[in-house]
Formats: C-alpha cells, structure tokens, sequence
C-alpha cells in the first residue's frame, strides 16, 4: 500500500472529529485493525480502499496519494486560476499583506517571462523548485502556529522538515548557481548564455510597465532586510 495512505486516512478521520472508535464502527471493523491502517502496520484491501474513500467522500486516487485534490483530479495549466484575473483575490484589512504579496506576485511574473525567453528547462525548473520550496516553507511555519491544525496534511514529519527543507533548498540553489555560471555537468541541459535577455533598471521598466515598479521595491527591500541582518550579526 502507498505509504501516504496511513497519513491520509487518519488526517480525514481527525478532520471530521471522529474517534477510532467511531469510524471503525461505521466502517464495520475493529478499532484495532483501524489503527493497524492508520499506523501502517498492516494493509488493506482494494474493497476496503474504496469503501473509505465512499465513507470520506474522496478518491481512491486521493486516498493512494496519487493526487492532491481530493476529487481526484489531475492539475493542468489551464485549472490553475489566474491570481490577475481573480475578483476575489484582494485582502480585507490590513495594507502591509496586500502590498508585499502585489510585489511579490508581480515580480515573480518578471521571472517567468525572461525563465520563458531564456528558455533552458533546467533553469525553469530549478527556478521553480527553488520558489515554490520558499512557499512551503513560509505555509509550514504559518500552519504550525495553531497546534490543533493536524499535521497529517504533510507527508514529511516536523521533525524532519528543517533539516530536509532547508538541504533542498541549499541543493536548488547551488544548481541555480551552476546553470546560471555555465558550469557544464551531464545533469543539467546546457545554458546558452546569447540567449540571455539584455538587462537593466530602464529595460526592465520599458518592458513590464504594469510589473517594473513592483519589482524595483522587491529587490529595494530585499537589500535592506540583507542589510539589517548582516549589520547586527
């Protein structure tokens, strides 16, 4: 059995609020099997699978952790939502989240259009690693802050996520330093360097300019959040 089913099937027990005891009552077996399941000590039928994932309202695929969406659909280019295009995307409250994420998001559609005229797909996909790492790191400490909020929705333990998270992402950024310096290694596909977009602040703002300013003030505040914690190191 895909060892995420263990982790599955109890994060959707917990998030109904139900006990051992209760769901292996509906389910119609022992408490003990249950938590064998939910432990991964032993493993279940493909009956079994489909009679949780009708007890659970989820696929068998989500259940498998074949799929992150508990419909059990497969994501495509054209599912995701433009956050552009999203009436809804606007934060209540608050100025400082509203402007941090307009910088972000904005300056993160830079870098996907000049990834995109480079066009190596060792450097997209590192670039790419290397975001969406930064993401889940930042959602992970945010999750945590509530104690209640039940672990199970990640595959890799707390206990391990710092250490393993964090040689990820010196690893991503190694290998962006590597693509981007022309270090040749059968790993990576060659970066031909001609392709390279011509750069500058007045480029840039000639060429974004609903994007340029979003990403002048990004790299401004990068450097002085760099600057503030070297200068009390």
């Amino acid at each position: 059995m895909n060892k995420n089913f263990s982790r599955i099937i109890t994060l959707l027990r917990k998030e109904r609020g139900l006990s051992q005891k209760q769901a292996s009552s509906d389910l119609n077996i022992s408490q003990a099997l249950l938590s064998h399941y939910e432990k991964g000590v032993r493993e279940c039928g493909l009956d079994f699978v489909i009679k949780l994932s009708e007890y659970y309202n989820v696929s068998c695929d989500y259940l498998l952790g074949k799929t992150p969406e508990r419909n059990g659909a497969r994501l495509t280019v054209d599912d995701i939502p433009d956050p552009n295009l999203c009436k809804d995307n606007v934060f209540k409250g608050s100025i400082l989240p509203t402007l941090n994420k307009k910088l972000i998001s904005n300056s993160i559609n830079i870098i996907f259009d000049l990834l995109q005229k480079v066009n190596n797909k060792s450097l997209t996909t590192e670039a790419s690693s290397y975001l969406m790492l930064s993401i889940y790191k930042v959602f992970r400490y945010i999750y945590s802050i509530n104690p209640k909020n039940p672990q199970g929705i990640f595959d890799i333990s707390k206990y391990k996520k710092d250490g393993l998270l964090n040689a990820s992402l010196f690893i991503t950024d190694n290998n962006l330093d590597c693509i981007t310096s022309g270090i040749n290694t059968n790993e990576f596909e060659k970066l031909d360097k001609k392709s390279a977009p011509i750069l500058s602040s007045e480029i840039i703002s000639k060429e974004y300019p609903l994007f340029s300013s979003s990403l002048h003030n990004l790299i401004q505040r990068s450097e002085q959040v760099i600057k503030k914690e070297t200068d009390t190191k």
